[in-house]
C-alpha cells in the first residue's frame, strides 16, 4: 500500500511553539504526573504521548508528531518507523513503544468492529468528540444519541454559531432523538476560545433542555463543553441540572 507523504516542514513551526523540557516543568504538570493524578482519560494527546515515549523532551516530540499530522489523530499509525525517527531524540526503541501502542489501540478498536461504542460517564462522551471538535473555529452543538443500553446510535451536529437562548431552538435538538428513537442523548458543544468554563448562557440552554427532556421522556443526561484538551462536564457540577 503506497502512503501519502508527510510534510516535513511543519516541524520547524512545531518547534518554535514546543514546551520546555519535562524536567522544567513543575512536578504537578509532568505528563505521568498528569495522567497518575487526573487519569488516563483526561490528559491530552500530547501529554499521552510524551507519557509513552518517555525522553526528556517528550512533550516537544509529542507536539512535533500531533504538527506533523496535522492534528489528525487517525494518521499517526501511518508513520512509518523511519519517519518516526527523524524526528531528533527519537531513536528506535521509543518509535517501537510508539508503534506498539498505537497498534494495540487499534487491535481494541477491531476486536469487535459491530459494536457501537458505549457512553458511561462524561469522559467518554467528551472523548468521542474531543479531537473532531478541537480546531472548530466556530461553537458547534451536538447530541450523542443513545439507546437504552447507553450504546451511542448517533451524533449528529444541531447548529453552529455562537450558543444563546434566543437562536437554539429546542425542537432541532430534540428533533434527531425522536426520529432516532433515542432513549437518551448528551448535549455538547466546543468553545474555540479553548476555555471550557461554563458561560450563563450554556447553564440557561442546559436548563431548558433538561425541562424540554423531561417532557418528552428523553433525558438529558449531561451537557459538555469541550476547551482546549479538557472539558466540563454541567451534570458533575450540578449546572441547570435540577436548579
Amino acid at each position: 500500500m503506497n502512503q501519502q507523504p508527510f510534510n516535513l516542514t511543519f516541524l520547524q513551526a512545531a518547534h518554535n511553539t514546543a514546551p520546555r523540557l519535562i524536567r522544567e516543568m513543575p512536578r504537578s504538570e509532568q505528563p505521568l504526573q498528569r495522567l497518575y493524578r487526573a487519569g488516563v482519560d483526561r490528559i491530552s494527546p500530547a501529554e499521552l504521548i510524551a507519557s509513552i515515549l518517555q525522553t526528556k523532551n517528550g512533550l516537544e516530540l509529542a507536539h512535533q508528531l500531533l504538527h506533523l499530522v496535522e492534528g489528525q489523530l487517525h494518521k499517526l499509525p501511518q508513520l512509518t518507523r523511519a519517519q518516526l525517527m527523524q524526528l531528533h531524540g527519537v531513536g528506535e526503541a521509543q518509535a517501537a513503544r510508539l508503534q506498539a501502542s498505537l497498534e494495540l489501540g487499534r487491535r481494541v478498536l477491531q476486536a469487535d468492529p459491530g459494536e457501537q461504542p458505549s457512553v458511561n460517564s462524561p469522559a467518554d462522551a467528551a472523548n468521542l468528540l474531543m479531537y473532531e471538535m478541537l480546531n472548530l473555529t466556530q461553537e458547534h452543538l451536538r447530541v450523542i444519541l443513545l439507546n437504552t443500553r447507553n450504546r451511542v446510535i448517533g451524533i449528529p451536529t444541531v447548529y453552529v454559531g455562537s450558543l444563546n437562548t434566543s437562536v437554539v431552538r429546542l425542537a432541532e435538538v430534540f428533533k434527531p432523538a425522536i426520529v432516532n428513537n433515542a432513549a437518551a442523548l448528551i448535549v455538547c458543544h466546543n468553545h474555540p476560545s479553548g476555555d471550557c468554563s461554563p458561560s450563563p448562557e450554556d447553564i440557561s440552554i442546559t436548563r431548558h433542555l433538561v425541562q424540554a427532556g423531561e417532557m418528552l421522556s428523553i433525558p438529558v443526561l449531561d451537557h459538555i463543553i469541550l476547551g482546549r484538551h479538557r472539558f466540563v462536564s454541567l451534570k458533575e457540577r450540578g449546572l441547570g441540572f435540577g436548579d
